[in-house]
């Protein structure tokens, strides 16, 4: 479509279908980086690096540093890199270093998750690059930047010899705007608004891992758009399971949550997403207090 097409707004329509098709490679690349796809970990390790650096434009690198962490430690202060402070605070387990500003858009900063999401892909893409440029050992670092100056390379020769300048421009920012609110909006869901985890915490893996995901209802057809994330309780107990059978242990892993007495959190995404908004303009308003969720304290010894 993106030749046939030729220099037109009408561009912008593929795009945002680009940014919907770059998210669905990072979906597979994820799932290959936790050896779902192939019997061989080599096999499995090397789709993810050519489909992360080649396809979506990440650091493979750099995306295995920083998720490892978050499944091992899944909402845990000062451990989960995907509660770290930034543009939003997603906790109040510590003080508070806003200024004025920061604390007045803080109360209502559920409300700004999905615009900052648009800026998502761009995060992303620089951060993997300040990763492989940072001093210290990088696994192979001089393979992932060439391999990302080609991609980004190719991609942009493509679009600005193709469009003219304005709608090449344009195209770009659709289309990362797009992958970058696919991203977050498929993340979101899976662990924002459950309890938050001292670091001093106890608890045991079980407990950990379930008490601090979120499922997503919603079948075949919610595995397909969230490319099994869907699934998130089974996917942090199972990593390295095939998207496939998470669906088919569920029943199993709730069944035995509930006879041991482990909250098992599963909601619609709609619902989802409201509780979001709702606990970070929560976290937002209590910014100069500590703040800590009900259930946090059943799991601080």
């Amino acid at each position: 479509m993106f030749f046939l097409l030729g220099d037109s707004w009408v561009q912008l329509g593929v795009a945002a279908a680009l940014g919907v098709v770059f998210t669905q490679f990072a979906f597979v690349g994820h799932e290959a980086a936790h050896h779902q796809v192939f019997a061989s970990r080599p096999a499995n390790e090397w789709a993810a690096r050519l489909i992360a650096t080649m396809v979506v434009g990440m650091s493979y690198a750099y995306w295995t540093d920083k998720h490892t962490r978050h499944h091992a430690r899944p909402n845990m202060v000062n451990q989960d890199p995907d509660i770290a402070a930034g543009a939003i605070i997603f906790h109040n387990e510590g003080p508070s270093v806003r200024g004025r500003l920061g604390r007045a858009l803080g109360k209502h900063q559920g409300y700004l998750l999905f615009p900052l999401l648009l800026f998502l892909g761009w995060t992303l893409h620089l951060d993997s690059l300040k990763y492989l440029l940072r001093p210290g050992p990088v696994k192979y670092r001089w393979l992932e930047l060439p391999l990302l100056v080609v991609r980004f390379g190719i991609y942009t020769v493509l679009v600005f010899v193709l469009l003219s300048p304005g709608i090449a421009v344009a195209f770009i920012v659709v289309q990362v705007a797009v992958f970058g609110l696919y991203m977050g909006g498929s993340c979101a869901p899976n662990h924002k608004g459950m309890p938050i985890v001292p670091e001093s915490s106890k608890a045991d893996f079980l407990t950990r891992q379930v008490v601090t995901s979120r499922n997503i209802s919603g079948g075949q057809v919610m595995t397909l758009l969230m490319g099994g994330l869907n699934h998130q309780i089974e996917h942090h107990l199972f990593p390295d399971m095939p998207r496939p059978h998470l669906a088919q242990v569920r029943r199993l892993v709730k069944t035995h949550c509930a006879a041991h007495g482990i909250a098992y959190t599963e909601t619609g995404l709609i619902r989802s997403y409201g509780i979001v908004v709702r606990y970070l303009n929560d976290v937002g308003l209590r910014a100069a207090e500590p703040f800590t969720c009900p259930l946090v304290g059943r799991y601080r010894q």
